[in-house]
């Protein structure tokens, strides 16, 4: 048996299983403190006799097992988690644990899977809550001193928008203009609430092209699977796919990606794909890949 937690803002999802495919116990646990959420979760791991442990983790946290802060959450806005380690608070210390985002975790899941099988360079990006961007290179996760911050890069901003942005950090970044909080702020209310026509999309799908074509010319992947629950209206993705194309003006030859409908996809997995790719973590632990 193997197990695969995805730690996120609302909830860490828990399951155990023969292959990443072959689930046979699972459970959900609220975030609340990381004393409650992390207990809950490791009582359930210590009912099964699992050989490797893989989480899927929101973040910033470190990855490199050759760190000290392997498993330890870093500076996060998550109020009461900076520093949390998560291998200790799941009782894992005596397991091969291995640790990663959560949108790593989604990529993951989605290139074993579902919509970047057949891949091995994929980009996943998740605009909900914030702004996520996992990139496997390779078939493995890219790293450099940290795990990508691609949520975070500045993007020019659409003519006439003096929107300030959300983000603590840098204001616009593209997390700052165009995460569900920040369309929330544009609009006095919340994200979900805005009608397919609403004057506010095109600002969204500019930002968000924006940021994607920055992507795709630094990294030039054979996929981009976009997820989350702000692109979970479907009248946005002709608009943006179109804004992708424009904003890169031909520089990329489509005969390499193919068509923009089948380069830039929604997961296959949907909310699924964490969870999956942690016990896709977990699995190369035990098969050594």
């Amino acid at each position: 048996m193997i197990a695969g937690i995805e730690g996120g803002g609302t909830k860490f999802v828990c399951a155990v299983a023969e292959t990443p495919e072959r689930i046979v116990a699972r459970a959900t646990v609220p975030t609340t403190t990381p004393a409650e959420t992390l207990g809950a979760a490791a009582a359930f791991l210590a009912q099964h006799d699992v050989r490797a442990l893989g989480i899927a983790s929101f973040g910033p946290l470190g990855v490199d097992p050759a760190r000290a802060d392997f498993g330890r959450l870093l500076a996060t806005p998550k109020a009461r988690w900076s520093g949390v380690d998560l291998v200790a608070g799941l009782g894992a210390q005596g397991l091969p644990v291995a640790v990663e985002t959560d949108v790593i975790g989604a990529a993951l899941g989605e290139q074993a899977y579902g919509a970047g099988r057949g891949t091995r360079d994929l980009v996943y990006v998740t605009v909900g809550t914030g702004i996520g961007v996992g990139v496997l290179a390779g078939g493995a996760p890219l790293h450099g001193v940290l795990h990508p911050e691609a949520g975070h890069v500045r993007v020019p901003r659409a003519p006439g928008d003096d929107f300030a942005g959300i983000c603590p950090y840098h204001g616009d970044c593209l997390e700052g203009l165009a995460s569900g909080p920040a369309l929330a702020a544009r609009a006095g209310r919340p994200a979900e609430a805005l009608a397919d026509d609403d004057a506010l999309w095109p600002l969204f799908v500019h930002d968000l092209a924006a940021g994607l074509a920055n992507l795709i010319l630094t990294l030039v992947p054979e996929r981009v699977v976009l997820g989350g629950g702000v692109l979970g209206r479907a009248h946005l993705w002709p608009p943006l796919r179109a804004a992708v194309a424009a904003q890169l003006a031909g520089y990329l030859p489509t005969q390499r990606t193919g068509p923009w409908d089948a380069y830039l996809v929604p997961p296959a997995l949907g909310a699924r794909a964490g969870v999956t790719g942690a016990l896709v973590l977990a699995a190369g632990l035990v098969t050594g890949r």
